[in-house]
Parts: structure tokens; sequence; C-alpha cells
């Protein structure tokens, strides 16, 4: 394997959910193993309405930033893993995550994340990353325990 292959970052998802912090874990201690950087990203974007009514003091950015803070101190505590590094960016969320797997060694994601239907196996963010990422994906379908 060339040193530019070994080193590629494996990317995971995170929004906060329970399975997302899951599969923050489980990436961390991946990186870990196979000795290569961690980067945790918070895809946001800017919901959708019928009637525009100004939130001057709103940002989905920085919520992105408290979400992904607030689930790498749920994950890790006051230890996060050497060499992580974070993340937020604009989406679309499925769209953004592709885009992001073709420099990433690995993408991982939780099984479910906010939203959608309870009692699917994977949710559409999943589901369109496992189709279309251009690295492999391992999605997170069980809950860790420390």
């Amino acid at each position: 394997m060339t040193e530019s292959n070994s080193k590629r970052q494996i990317v995971v998802g995170v929004d906060g959910s329970e399975s997302s912090i899951d599969a923050l874990r489980e990436a961390a201690e991946m990186a870990g193993a196979l000795g290569v950087p961690l980067e945790a990203v918070t895809i946001w974007e800017f919901p959708l309405v019928v009637e525009y009514t100004p939130i001057p003091v709103w940002s989905p950015e920085e919520d992105a930033r408290t979400v992904l803070a607030a689930a790498i101190r749920e994950a890790f505590h006051d230890e996060p893993p050497p060499g992580l590094t974070t993340t937020t960016a604009p989406g679309p969320v499925a769209r953004a995550l592709i885009e992001l797997s073709k420099g990433a060694r690995m993408l991982v994601l939780g099984s479910r994340g906010h939203g959608g239907f309870v009692g699917m196996l994977l949710g559409s963010v999943s589901a369109a990353c496992a189709e279309h990422a251009h690295c492999p994906v391992l999605v997170v379908h069980r809950p860790r325990t420390p």
C-alpha cells in the first residue's frame, strides 16, 4: 500500500443521534488500530421554508458545530482521540458525505440518524452513501457498550 493510501483519514458522519455517536466511537477505534487520522463531520442545511421570516440570531452552521462538539464530548468525555479533526459543511447530507468520501479511506455512519421512520434498517443517508460512496462504507448497527 502506498503512503498516500495508508494515511487517508476515516470520515465519520455525526448528527448527534445515538447511532452516530456509536459510529463515532467505532470509527475512532478503527482509526487508532490503523494509525490513520479521524475526521468527524456534521453536515448542515438551511431548512426549506414556505414563508420567509428572518431569524437574525440563528445559524445552522453554528448549530452543527454545537451538535458535533456535544457528540464528541458524549463519545469520548474529556479525551478525544489523538488526531481527531472536525468539519462542518453545508448539505444536502448524503451528497456532501459522498463528496467527502472521495478522499477518505473509509466512511463510517450510524444506521439511523435523526428523523426518518422508526424500524427501518437503514436511514436514507446511510443507504445512499452505502450505494454511492467512493470508498468503503461501514454502517454501525449495534449499540456499543463502553
